[in-house]
């Protein structure tokens, strides 16, 4: 749905973007990764058109990106942008109608999401007499209400408790179900694993990771497993087809996380560890995206 294709964004003399590409594939989570000035929101500004890059393009559905394509876009900014002085419903209806949709139609959507969300109490509030978690429901729905084909969520979790959090989790997935593609940004790993199809991690303006999540973390894997056996610890030696990376002790449970030696394969740590003991579990220890992100960021520097 988006190609990015060699985006330059210059500020003074500050480099945000230093000829990054990536595709971003309709109908799919798509996670924009990395630290604290990595680019993405530079990124996110030009895709929404508030921007322009100084070199490269972006194309929306193969054609490049214009003004016109923007209706098309629902974007929550991680700075919320509504005016605190307003009635909620009213605030929600008026960036409705900008996107084109008549006074009704904004209506009878505004009052559905209302109900979906149980603040139904709230249309008369004003933005200032909500928390901040409030506010966020409300500027979720003003993101949702015209139907975009493309969702863009700048740290969308922000000022949620756990339990709202997960309503907000389900209702993008939701709408990704329907048909919605989302670029969501966040600083978030475990919501990345749990959300994402694909990510791109960006690092001083320039991309260092891109692909799909399973295949990422598949590609980091090293060889070490969790075995976990009854009884009284095993004899370690020198013939063994592994090293011990940590021995721990639990109620009679011995668990050992081991690191295969080169060449060895799973089958040989069974083949040496069942003669002497009964084990209950042996699986790998595939990195998370929050160790790969840790470690790839890491080794740039």
């Amino acid at each position: 749905m988006i190609s990015i294709r060699n985006i330059v964004k210059q500020y003074a003399s500050h480099r945000a973007l230093d000829d990054v590409s990536m595709e971003i594939e309709k109908g799919k989570v798509f996670g924009l990764l990395g630290p604290n000035g990595a680019g993405k929101t530079s990124l996110i500004r030009i895709i929404n058109h508030i921007t322009a890059p100084d070199s490269g393009q972006v194309l929306f559905d193969g054609q490049p990106l214009m003004q016109t394509h923007v209706d098309r876009i629902g974007y929550l900014p991680e700075e919320r942008g509504l005016y605190k002085k307003m009635e909620i419903g009213e605030q929600i209806l008026y960036l409705a109608r900008l996107k084109g949709l008549s006074r009704a139609e904004a209506v009878k959507r505004a009052k559905y999401w209302f109900e979906k969300l149980e603040i139904q109490s709230w249309w008369n509030k004003k933005i200032e007499e909500l928390s901040k978690g409030m506010q966020q429901k409300a500027q979720f729905v003003a993101t949702v209400l015209h139907e975009p084909e493309l969702l863009i969520l700048d740290e969308p979790f922000t000022g949620f408790d756990p339990v709202n959090a997960d309503v907000i989790k389900n209702e993008i997935l939701e709408l990704n179900r329907k048909g919605a593609t989302v670029i969501f940004s966040t600083h978030r790993m475990e919501s990345v694993e749990e959300l994402c199809d694909s990510i791109a991690l960006l690092h001083l303006s320039h991309k260092l990771l891109d692909g799909k999540v399973k295949t990422i973390r598949n590609s980091y894997r090293n060889g070490t497993y969790v075995l976990e056996y009854e009884g009284d610890k095993v004899l370690m030696n020198g013939g063994m087809p592994f090293s011990v990376l940590q021995e721990t002790s639990l109620d009679g449970y011995q668990q050992i996380k081991l690191k295969l030696n080169y060449g060895a394969k799973v089958n040989d740590v069974l083949h040496y560890m069942l003669p002497q003991a009964n084990i209950n579990k042996l699986e790998e220890v595939v990195p998370t995206m929050n160790e790969i992100f840790i470690q790839t960021v890491g080794n740039s520097k």
